[in-house]
């Protein structure tokens, strides 16, 4: 797990649809995380099944809040359990730029 060294915190997210939401954390990788296991799984997230509710976060200083902070998920968890939307640590792809072809009329 790449967070086990390093504390994270969340320093941005947007709620997206169907229950998603897109994360920045203070070592700048974005992230893309879907809440819908959380929301099965464990009573204490059903109240986001809410659209209105889910749309309403909070950031508490270290993780997304929903409800004045009753609800929340540790960052190591967002982090350890999202998928990259960008990643820091991966080198941008380098943009090729082909010589324009040239054509003989006969």
């Amino acid at each position: 797990m790449e967070s086990e060294n390093t504390l994270l915190w969340v320093v941005a997210a947007d709620a997206l649809d169907d229950y998603f939401l897109r994360l920045t954390f203070n070592n700048g990788c974005v992230k893309l995380f879907d809440c819908k296991p959380l929301i099965k799984q464990y009573k204490a997230y059903s109240p986001l099944l809410e659209e209105k509710t889910f749309h309403d976060i909070s950031l508490d200083g270290w993780t997304v809040t929903w409800k004045n902070g009753t609800i929340d998920v540790a960052p190591e968890y967002l982090y350890d359990n999202s998928l990259p939307f960008y990643d820091v640590n991966e080198e941008p792809a380098e943009l090729v730029a082909e010589k324009p072809a040239t054509y003989k009329t006969k």
